[in-house]
């Protein structure tokens, strides 16, 4: 029988993570999009940077910054008893960093998509940023929303490298999908890893399905060719 603990543990991970970061990047994404600061360029580069570091490089560091030899570490296990390493709140930590370019980019290009004439009109509605933001902007990037919503989810699920190094492999905890195909593989349990293998297929596949067809309906509803 297969075990779905490692599933279980890959789609609350994926959920924990899309729903921090939604917090976390839609002000940024918006801050971004509508800034014409000589920073921006700056910043766009380290919201990037997980794109293009390889995942053991970032696991390296986040392991470094969460050790309860480091000050960050050593002040959560003293004032609030936490311990981020080998955990599942490690692993969400972790996600956070790794999958945050996911989050803001698409939000960020649906922001800059965005026809400008209309938020100025919010503006002289008397609609302050946040509400612009909220009731303005955000229903009319819908697309982009969603791509970000569920890229991130999708790619969080398929994490590898950087929940091994974080949380490592204990079961029930930190043991998500992506690694029990991994351990399949060195025991040379080839059977359960293409059970595994192919579920993650079929989930990974199904999701940009879905937002291609979403994509082509919204198209077609806006008369978008």
């Amino acid at each position: 029988m297969i075990d779905l603990t490692p599933f279980y543990l890959s789609f609350k991970l994926a959920l924990f993570t899309t729903i921090i970061l939604f917090t976390i990047a839609l002000p940024l994404a918006w801050y971004l999009s509508q800034t014409r600061s000589k920073l921006k360029p700056l910043l766009e580069a380290i919201v990037a940077m997980p794109i293009v570091l390889p995942p053991s490089v970032l696991g390296f560091y986040i392991l470094v910054l969460l050790a309860p030899t480091s000050p960050l570490g050593a002040f959560l296990a003293e004032t609030f008893d936490l311990k981020l390493l080998f955990s599942f709140s490690g692993l969400v930590v972790a996600s956070v960093f790794y999958s945050f370019p996911f989050m803001v980019q698409p939000l960020q290009s649906g922001f800059e998509s965005l026809n400008k004439n209309m938020l100025e009109a919010s503006y002289i509605a008397g609609k302050s940023k946040l509400q612009t933001l909220l009731h303005v902007a955000l229903p009319n990037i819908k697309p982009a929303l969603l791509s970000a919503l569920i890229i991130t989810f999708a790619h969080t699920v398929g994490e590898f490298g950087m929940v091994l190094m974080v949380g490592g492999s204990i079961a029930g905890e930190t043991k998500v999908a992506s690694v029990a195909i991994y351990e399949m593989v060195e025991i040379m349990d080839y059977d359960n890893a293409h059970i595994y293998s192919a579920i993650m297929l079929a989930i990974s596949f199904s999701v940009l399905l879905g937002v291609y067809i979403f994509h082509k309906k919204y198209r077609s509803t806006v008369g978008v060719r």
